[in-house]
């Protein structure tokens, strides 16, 4: 682990990568949230209802890794559980940046995963980027879904609600969030062009296994690099380059809703012989279902 910083150290960083977040458009008006891990177990975090783009060291409270506020103005960011839920599930991890990059968030409400292997430097450093399905934000319910998906991951999207990204420093934390966003865009103007290609399954998991041995990640990720498909879901070394996974990242179930919702967006799938009476019964039963 890196050793911690001084508490001076980090005040001045996340003064400094709260006011990046702003310029970068990564986060507006209160949005958003920095903390960081302190060398005595405490944690540094930005107060609740501050503006990023005018942060200053009043805006920043010290709290216990229970929550309770210890020093400071104000009260602590109301999304803290969410921030010690990653401090909690990963001890490597020494600062948490949550933000709203507009593109990020557009891609989970059009219904649309950036759980995919697009991007070579992305595959090489984050894996793939998961969408967490949406609970209402500042509560332990939001936290408590963040905390299986953070034991794998560094980078991970919230429906309809931001980014959450981890590092071994500010820095790393916010490198993180802007490749998230970056890809997001990537991606979308892909995708207006026409088409997104998904990297080769066989390419995919030798970047992400180089990626695992080289620059490191979530010690759980670590221990898979040599595995068959190093960390990467089996969608991903399964893929066909298929146009509109769902956000989680999950197969999409070839039944009821689900059928008709990708029939409505996409267009009719590609269908095995064998499965045609089968699928096009689903889709009219759910279309009956759907107008009833």
């Amino acid at each position: 682990m890196i050793s911690p910083k001084s508490e001076r150290e980090l005040r001045k960083e996340i003064l400094q990568f709260g006011h990046l977040c702003y310029e970068r458009h990564l986060l507006v008006a209160m949005d958003g949230n920095l903390s960081a891990r302190l060398p005595n177990g405490n944690f540094l975090c930005t107060q609740a209802g501050c503006h990023k783009g005018l942060l200053t060291d009043d805006h920043l409270v010290v709290i216990d890794p229970s929550g309770k506020k210890i020093r400071g103005k104000g009260e602590p960011t109301s999304e803290m559980r969410m921030h010690l839920a990653c401090y909690e599930e990963r001890p490597d991890c020494m600062a948490v940046i949550h933000a709203h990059p507009p593109m990020a968030i557009a891609f989970t409400i059009a219904g649309e995963s950036m759980a995919r292997c697009v991007l070579p430097e992305v595959v090489l450093t984050l894996g793939v980027v998961p969408t967490v399905e949406y609970a209402t934000t500042g509560t332990q319910t939001l936290a408590d879904k963040l905390r299986p998906v953070v034991r794998g991951h560094d980078a991970l999207i919230m429906d309809t609600h931001g980014v959450v990204t981890l590092g071994t420093s500010l820095l790393e934390a916010f490198c993180r969030l802007e490749t998230v966003e970056h890809t997001a865009f990537i991606t979308k103007q892909a995708r207006d062009m026409g088409k997104v290609r998904a990297l080769p399954a066989e390419e995919a998991v030798r970047l992400r296994s180089m990626g695992l041995k080289r620059y490191g990640g979530p010690p759980e990720a670590v221990a898979r690099a040599d595995d068959p498909n190093a960390d990467l879901p089996e969608i991903c070394t399964a893929c066909t380059g298929c146009s509109n996974p769902n956000p989680s990242g999950i197969a999409p179930k070839i039944g009821g809703f689900e059928v008709a919702r990708m029939v409505a967006i996409a267009g009719p799938p590609p269908v095995p012989s064998g499965m045609r009476d089968v699928v096009e019964e689903e889709v009219l039963r759910a279309l009956r279902e759907l107008t009833s």
